[in-house]
This record gives structure tokens, C-alpha cells and sequence, in this order.
């Protein structure tokens, strides 16, 4: 396998970086019971996803 350049892994490092925060919040998300065990409209699910995505940004 070639080794990469360094502006690649530069490239890589940056993506990186604007990654992990929202792979965090999904993960995040996911252990919120509400979401697992909901039975709602898609609608009502966005409202609650919204609402819990501004209570761990004011965490």
C-alpha cells in the first residue's frame, strides 16, 4: 500500500477533526431511551431529537 502524502494527511487530520463531534452526538443520541423505545409520528420524533440535541449543547 502507498504511503500518504502529507497533504493528504493533513486533508485526513481536518476531516477528522469536523467528524468526531457529530459522531459523538449521534452516539450521544442513540443512549437516549426516548428515541429506542418511541412509537410516534417522524414528526414528533424530530421535535424530540431537536429539543435533546439543545439540552447536551447547553450540557
Amino acid at each position: 500500500m502507498k504511503d500518504l502524502t502529507l497533504k493528504q494527511k493533513s486533508v485526513n487530520r481536518a476531516h477528522s477533526r469536523l467528524r468526531w463531534p457529530v459522531e459523538r452526538a449521534i452516539a450521544r443520541i442513540k443512549t437516549w431511551r426516548v428515541l429506542r423505545k418511541a412509537r410516534l409520528s417522524p414528526t414528533k420524533l424530530t421535535s424530540i431529537a431537536r429539543a435533546i440535541l439543545t439540552l447536551e449543547t447547553h450540557r
